[in-house]
């Protein structure tokens, strides 16, 4: 990609990003840490700050389920859903 000469001063770069409070795109300045629009800054500020930090998410584990006497029983002499009808395969 060709830049113009002279441009390179003007340009800005952007971003779209959306709002982590209420959902809504907007777009910011490139780089900018910015997560909130303009319209939910005040209101987040507002909030109280956390009392703990999120600690790492854990996933619940329970005991694997034991199938006992698990056998599949196929009766190869009776012919099955699985027969072909003379057609070709």
């Amino acid at each position: 990609m060709k830049r113009r000469e002279g441009k390179e001063k003007n340009d800005v770069r952007v971003e779209l990003k959306y709002c982590e409070h209420c959902g809504s795109l907007w777009v910011r300045e490139s780089g900018a840490g910015t997560v909130y629009c303009e319209k939910c800054q005040p209101k987040v500020a507002d909030l109280p700050a956390p009392r703990k930090r999120p600690s790492r998410a854990v996933l619940p584990v329970r005991p694997h389920t034991a199938v006992e006497d698990y056998a599949v029983e196929i009766d190869i002499d009776e012919p099955g859903d699985f027969e072909a009808v003379g057609g070709v395969a």
